[in-house]
């Protein structure tokens, strides 16, 4: 069943603002109150990029009016939000890793273990098959393109609404995810398990590497200009990694023909998690959790809007053209 209800999409949009704002003022404020700096070249473009889209959109709009095509303005409009969202939660990751809250690797570790999973005994098995090492790998890499496609992918088949609420668990899930690291940092399985990254030469660690580095650099003090295009993922529990699988996967379900790679793909990015990724399976299970729940949250505010929507008639300054009679 398709999605078409434009109207509803639009007035999700401007409610998808809100996190994106108390995001980028909580990332505002550390700029401003603590030693952390942003280096401005690339932070300004990125934004510049996210903005630019937008504008583009809601120029569309403005022009057109009734008129006015909503696959266009919510590909373009949404890709500036996801853009946006991104350029912001990098830097704040890296603010909230700071906090003074011992590093939680033994509990972790313990956890797994006592859920008779070896975080040593997996990195080993894989390690063992260069050719799964090499799947992996890949996988693990497909957290990034799936932002800038769901858009278009549910823009062009109008699932506006879907869209909308997909962003708003999105939004959801990395406040939480973010919220959370920062009483319970860590900072991988090799570094819990005293073991250099070199002990499994067949897996790439590299992603591992950055998070290590950074990591240590950011609580010693020594870290703190943040040039966001040599951020790493730092975030170990929950992890984002899986939250943003279940996510994309959630998204793309109902698209035929889509629906059934992308959930291929996303289970494939949650098996390289813990490898690739350095995360403990307890991480992985939180970031499952936190999804779960933004999606959640999400669909329920939905409910809540069109409850009211129904019983309150829309006032019609509020009511864009994008194909919808008043």
């Amino acid at each position: 069943m398709v999605d078409t209800d434009a109207k509803t999409a639009w007035q999700l949009f401007h409610v998808n603002w809100l996190p994106i704002i108390v995001m980028g003022s909580l990332l505002a404020l550390a700029v401003l109150l603590t030693d952390f700096a942003l280096e401005p070249v690339a932070f300004g473009v990125t934004t510049a990029i996210a903005m630019s889209f937008v504008a583009i959109a809601y120029r569309h709009w403005l022009i057109r009016g009734e008129l006015a095509d909503p696959k266009l303005f919510f590909s373009l409009g949404t890709i500036g939000q996801v853009i946006l969202t991104c350029a912001i939660v990098g830097p704040l990751s890296y603010v909230a890793c700071a906090s003074e809250w011992p590093l939680q690797d033994h509990a972790l570790l313990a956890i797994d273990r006592a859920l008779g999973m070896d975080p040593q005994a997996i990195a080993r098995f894989v390690n063992d098959h260069p050719w799964l090492a090499l799947v992996l790998s890949r996988g693990y890499g497909l957290i990034k393109w799936p932002l800038l496609l769901i858009p278009i992918v549910l823009a062009l088949t109008e699932r506006f609404v879907r869209l909308q609420t997909f962003m708003l668990a999105m939004s959801l899930a990395l406040a939480v995810t973010i919220a959370i690291s920062a009483f319970v940092p860590a900072i991988g399985t090799f570094y819990g398990l005293h073991l250099p990254a070199a002990h499994f030469p067949d897996i790439n660690t590299s992603m591992y590497a950055g998070q290590l580095r950074d990591i240590l650099a950011l609580r010693d003090g020594s870290l703190r200009e943040l040039e966001l295009l040599k951020l790493s993922g730092i975030v170990s529990f929950p992890s984002f990694h899986a939250a943003s699988a279940v996510l994309y996967m959630w998204a793309l379900w109902p698209v035929r023909g889509v629906g059934g790679i992308a959930a291929a793909l996303n289970l494939l990015m949650i098996a390289a998690t813990p490898v690739i990724g350095a995360h403990y399976m307890v991480d992985v299970f939180g970031g499952i959790a936190v999804a779960a729940a933004s999606i959640w949250a999400a669909n329920r505010y939905l409910e809540w809007f069109c409850r009211s929507q129904a019983v309150t008639q829309m006032s019609p300054v509020l009511q864009p053209g994008l194909g919808m009679k008043s």
